[in-house]
């Protein structure tokens, strides 16, 4: 009877002895890693959140609308009747100050008609009315014409105070957004720069969970590769099994065996 031989390669002893605690270690860090809460090394924990300066901008950023109340100021400072609010409180006491004034001089000037028409003779008659009558009518109209006068300098004066208050009112409602923005500006760079800061601490604790994370795996690589290079360098030994050959009979079992199958599948 004639026999088989196989030939069967296995490593050197020493190397045995190490794979097998190896894999042994290898299925157990993998189930581990398998079962692990990633939410330890992948959560929200790792996202920096909005620094003390940047909430300090946007807490700020409802000053971008204090234009408000200096339009509306400015709306005041406008209009047929926004002049009455500029007049001067001692307008009708300067102007009825001076009208007695011009009064007064007024007097004297009739005194003055009256004692040129003595001295011509003519005091008492039309003559002398004549001229008090024009002297009277020209007086009136240049106090008229003085009271219009004073009236349209306080009205002038009014208007100017309130063109004025107009344009310091706009210009207060364009520089206060822009002042408040120029200050969010700020804060909201040194809260970027806070910010990036804390995402940077945040990222390295993330890598350094990472790395406490993997370091079983990895050792366990280590360890992997390092016995693979074992066996690149320790070829091993060989073992030659030896086996009889089958038997005419078993060989036409074997072949009977298959046939019956195949008989079964048309069948």
């Amino acid at each position: 009877m004639a026999e088989v031989s196989t030939v069967v390669q296995q490593p050197p002893e020493f190397i045995e002895a190490a794979a097998k605690p190896y894999i042994t270690q290898l299925q157990k860090v993998t189930g581990e890693l398998k079962e692990a809460d990633l939410s330890k090394i992948y959560g929200p924990q790792y996202v920096a959140g909005l620094g003390a300066l940047t909430q300090q901008a946007i807490g700020q950023a409802g000053g971008l609308g204090a234009y408000a109340p200096y339009l509306q100021a400015a709306g005041a400072a406008t209009g047929p009747t926004a002049y009455q609010a500029y007049m001067s409180p001692y307008q009708q006491d300067v102007i009825g100050s001076t009208l007695k004034e011009f009064d007064i001089q007024a007097q004297k000037g009739l005194g003055s008609i009256a004692q040129s028409a003595l001295q011509a003779g003519a005091f008492g008659g039309g003559r002398e009315g004549v001229a008090r009558a024009e002297y009277m009518s020209a007086s009136d109209r240049n106090r008229a014409a003085l009271q219009a006068q004073l009236l349209q300098q306080g009205f002038g004066q009014a208007q100017q105070l309130a063109a004025q208050q107009y344009q310091q009112q706009m210009g207060l409602a364009q520089q206060a957004p822009a002042l408040a923005g120029q200050q969010i500006a700020g804060l909201t760079t040194l809260g970027g720069l806070q910010q990036g800061q804390e995402q940077a601490l945040a990222s390295a604790r993330q890598q350094l969970a990472q790395q406490q994370y993997m370091q079983p795996l990895q050792a366990t690589q280590a360890l992997g590769s390092g016995i693979t290079s074992l066996i690149a360098g320790y070829p091993g030994s060989q073992q030659v099994q030896t086996q009889p050959s089958p038997t005419p009979l078993q060989t036409a079992l074997g072949a009977g065996a298959t046939l019956a199958g195949v008989y079964r599948a048309f069948n």
